[in-house]
C-alpha cells in the first residue's frame, strides 16, 4: 500500500507539469532555458554558502564556473516542438516514466541497501588518484610541442582542475598554451589564475586573447572580473558597463554581468 500511496503523490505532484506540457504555451528557446537552470544553480549555489555547506572560496569558484557556463552558452535556438514531441506525448511520458520506475523498483530494489562505507570511496579515491597518475605519465612522455601533446595537457589540466589541483591544471594549461595559443584555453586558464589570486597573470592571458577576439563577451567578463579582484574597481565598472552597453538586449549572460557590477563597492 505504501508503494502505491508514493505512486499517486508522484502523479499527482507532476500533474501541474503536464497541464503545461498540454496547454498551449509560448515556446521556449534554448538559451531561455539554460539560463534559467544556471539562475537556479546560482541561487542555489548561495543557500548553500548561506547555511554553511561552502566556504567562501568554495562558494565564489563554483558561482564562477556557472557564469562562465553562461557565457559561453549558445544563441536562442528554440528545440522544442521537434518531430514526434508532442504534447500530449510528453504529458503521458510525465505519468509513464514514474509509473515505469516504480515497477522496476519493485522488482529489484533494495531500499535497505546501506550507504556506501567510507573504505570503499577511499578506495575508488585511490583508484582515481591512480589513473591521474597514469595520465600524467603518459601525457609527459609526449612532445609537448605536437598537437596530440598539446591536447594531452589540455586533458590533464582539466583533470586535475576537476581534482581542485589548481595549480597542476594552470602548469598544464600554460603547456598547452606554449604550443599553440588559444583564446578559449587562455579563458581558461585566466579564470584559474584568478581563483589563485594571481590576477596579474590572469590580465596578461586576457589580454592577449583580447588581441585577436576583441568583442569576446567572456574574455571582457573575465577582463572585468580580474580588475575587480585586482582592486581595482573603477577599472572593471567600465569594462563591464561598456561589454553591457554592446551586448544584445536579449544576451543571457547580462544579469551576470549587472550582478557583478552591483557587488563593486
Amino acid at each position: 500500500m505504501i508503494w502505491l500511496l508514493l505512486g499517486g503523490l508522484t502523479v499527482l505532484a507532476l500533474a501541474p507539469l503536464a497541464w503545461g506540457l498540454i496547454r498551449p504555451s509560448r515556446l521556449r528557446g534554448r538559451a531561455e532555458a539554460d539560463l534559467a537552470l544556471y539562475q537556479a544553480q546560482l541561487a542555489e549555489l548561495d543557500r548553500e554558502a548561506e547555511a554553511g555547506r561552502l566556504d567562501p572560496a568554495q562558494h565564489q569558484a563554483a558561482r564562477l564556473e556557472v557564469q562562465r557556463r553562461i557565457l559561453s552558452a549558445p544563441g536562442d535556438a528554440s528545440d522544442i516542438g521537434a518531430p514526434g514531441r508532442t504534447p500530449a506525448v510528453l504529458a503521458a511520458l510525465v505519468f509513464l516514466l514514474p509509473a515505469a520506475a516504480l515497477g522496476l523498483y519493485l522488482v529489484r530494489g533494495t531500499p535497505d541497501m546501506p550507504a556506501v562505507p567510507f573504505a570503499e570511496r577511499q578506495r575508488m579515491a585511490e583508484a582515481e588518484d591512480r589513473m591521474l597518475e597514469l595520465l600524467r605519465t603518459r601525457v609527459g612522455a609526449l612532445d609537448p610541442g605536437s598537437e596530440m601533446g598539446r591536447q594531452g595537457q589540455v586533458l590533464l589540466g582539466n583533470a586535475e582542475r576537476s581534482r581542485g589541483r589548481l595549480a597542476e591544471a594552470a602548469a598544464a594549461y600554460r603547456t598547452a598554451l606554449a604550443a599553440r595559443f588559444d583564446g578559449e584555453l587562455a579563458g581558461d586558464l585566466a579564470e584559474l589564475e584568478i581563483e589563485r589570486g594571481e590576477t596579474e597573470a590572469a590580465a596578461a592571458l586576457i589580454a592577449r586573447a583580447l588581441g585577436s577576439s576583441p568583442q569576446e563577451p567572456r574574455l571582457r567578463f573575465l577582463s572585468g572580473l580580474a580588475e575587480a579582484r585586482a582592486g581595482r574597481a573603477e577599472n572593471a565598472r567600465r569594462i563591464w558597463q561598456s561589454l553591457l552597453a554592446d551586448a544584445p538586449a536579449e544576451a543571457p549572460w547580462r544579469s551576470v554581468v549587472q550582478g557583478q557590477l552591483q557587488t563593486l563597492p
